[in-house]
């Protein structure tokens, strides 16, 4: 039976605070690309799950909410997954930068927790 979410938080390249709503039995981590002034892509790892294996299998339901206060920004995804085949996803949002110009926010969402060890 899957477990409540947990909450975390990270900061990304600019200093923005968010908060996780996550699965604590399939999420792995969340890494957040976006432009920097310089025009390069960054991306970096803005959250980890603090444990490195699940304690139970997860349900039939992904879900993750990322929200960022300052941004604006407050995206939920949910999907089906009977049978636990989804490892990956990518979520793009558009926020406003600095100067007030749309940039696009790129979220990597990689689950596929290691199983327990008794397994």
């Amino acid at each position: 039976m899957a477990r409540h979410n947990r909450t975390g938080e990270g900061v990304d390249q600019r200093g923005h605070a968010y908060e996780i709503s996550y699965q604590p039995d399939w999420l792995r981590q969340v890494k957040v690309t976006r432009s920097l002034e310089s025009g390069r892509q960054s991306t970096k790892t803005l959250f980890r799950n603090p444990a490195d294996r699940r304690e139970t299998d997860p349900g039939d339901r992904v879900r993750t909410r990322i929200v960022s206060r300052e941004q604006g920004l407050e995206v939920e995804v949910s999907l089906d997954d009977v049978g636990s085949r989804i490892t990956r996803l990518r979520v793009a949002c558009v926020v406003d930068n600095a100067d007030g110009d749309p940039e696009e926010v790129e979220f990597t969402l990689d689950g596929d927790l290691r199983p327990p060890r008794d397994r």
